[in-house]
C-alpha cells in the first residue's frame, strides 16, 4: 500500500515552515513535563490529553515539526508487563525477543490508537522516532538470558530491521513526514557494533513506498536516507548558557533539559531566527 503525505521532513528541512533559516526539531518532553505538568505525570493513557499537552508544548516553542519518541510510550505501555516479559524470554533465539515485542498484540492496538490520535490532530508534520533496529535489538537482548551484547553484529541488525518494518506498516494510513532511527550510544554505555543507515534496507525500501523521510540518529550527528542535509545536535549547555553558540548543520535537533527556565529558553530560540 502506498500512501502520500503532505509534507515530509526532507521538505521541512528544505524550507521551514517556522520561517527559521534552519529548520529545528526539539525533544521537550522533559522540559514540557517541568514547565507544563509541574509533578503531574505524563498522560499516556490518554491520547487526547497527550496530544493537547504537547499541542502547549509546541506552541512555546514553534519547531518545525512534531516529534514523538515511541520509545518512551513503550516504555510506559511495557512496564510491569510480566505476562509479555515471560514471552519475550521463551526463546534464547538472537532477535527473538525483540520479535516478540513487536508482535504483540495488545500494544500494538494501544500504540496504533496512541499515534494515530497524535497524528491526525498535529498542527506541524509528525515525525516518529523509534530505537534504529541495532539499538532495539540491545535493549531486548537480554530477555534471551544473555547479558552480553558484543557478539551482536551487522548481520543481527539487519534481520532485527525485517521485524521492525513489518511493525512499521501498521502506520502507513497515517499522515507522517519522517521517520528517525535513533542509534546513539546510551549514556554510560559502549558502542558494540556500528550500523549505517544503508543497512537496514527493509525499513529503507518501506520508508520510499510510504513518502517518509527516513533519517538515523548517530552520536555526532543526524543523516537522513537519499538527501544531502546533515542534522546538527544543540547541545544542553545551550539552554542554560548565553555564551554557547551553534553548531554547523543544515538543521538541528535539540533536548531542552527540564532545569531550563522558560526565559531563558524564549531568549535563546530568538537566536534560532
Amino acid at each position: 500500500m502506498t500512501t502520500t503525505t503532505a509534507a515530509t521532513l526532507a521538505n521541512v528541512v528544505a524550507a521551514p515552515p517556522s520561517g527559521r533559516p534552519k529548520a529545528v526539531l526539539f525533544d521537550h518532553h522533559d522540559y514540557a513535563s517541568s514547565v507544563i505538568l509541574r509533578g503531574r505525570p505524563v498522560p499516556w493513557d490518554n491520547a487526547t490529553a497527550y496530544a493537547a499537552f504537547f499541542a502547549q508544548a509546541q506552541g512555546l516553542l514553534r519547531p518545525d515539526a512534531a516529534l514523538l519518541d515511541l520509545n518512551r510510550l513503550y516504555g510506559h505501555l511495557t512496564a510491569g508487563n510480566t505476562g509479555l516479559e515471560t514471552a519475550m524470554a521463551a526463546r534464547s533465539r538472537t532477535g527473538y525477543a525483540l520479535r516478540t515485542l513487536l508482535g504483540d498484540d495488545d500494544v500494538n492496538r494501544a500504540v496504533l490508537d496512541f499515534v494515530t490520535a497524535f497524528a491526525k490532530t498535529a498542527r506541524q508534520p509528525v515525525v516518529l522516532r523509534i530505537p534504529s533496529p541495532m539499538e532495539w535489538l540491545i535493549g531486548t537482548h537480554h530477555f534471551s538470558g544473555a547479558d552480553d551484547t558484543s557478539g551482536l553484529d551487522a548481520d543481527n541488525a539487519e534481520n532485527a530491521s525485517m521485524y521492525v518494518s513489518d511493525w512499521l506498516r501498521a502506520f502507513a494510513g497515517l499522515p507522517i513526514a519522517g521517520l528517525l532511527l535513533d542509534n546513539r550510544t546510551p549514556a554510560g554505555s559502549r558502542r558494540n557494533v556500528t550500523v549505517s543507515l544503508e543497512a537496514y534496507t527493509p525499513i529503507s525500501n518501506l520508508a520510499v513506498n510510504y513518502r517518509w523521510t527516513l533519517g538515523q540518529l548517530d552520536d555526532d550527528q543526524v543523516n537522513l536516507h537519499g538527501e544531502t542535509a546533515v542534522g546538527a545536535y544543540i547541545p544542553s549547555r545551550f539552554w542554560l548558557e548565553r555564551e554557547v553558540e551553534l553548531p554547523a548543520g543544515d538543521f538541528y535537533l535539540s533536548s531542552i533539559p527540564s532545569a531550563a527556565s522558560p526565559e531563558g529558553v524564549l531568549a535563546r530560540l530568538e537566536t534560532l531566527g
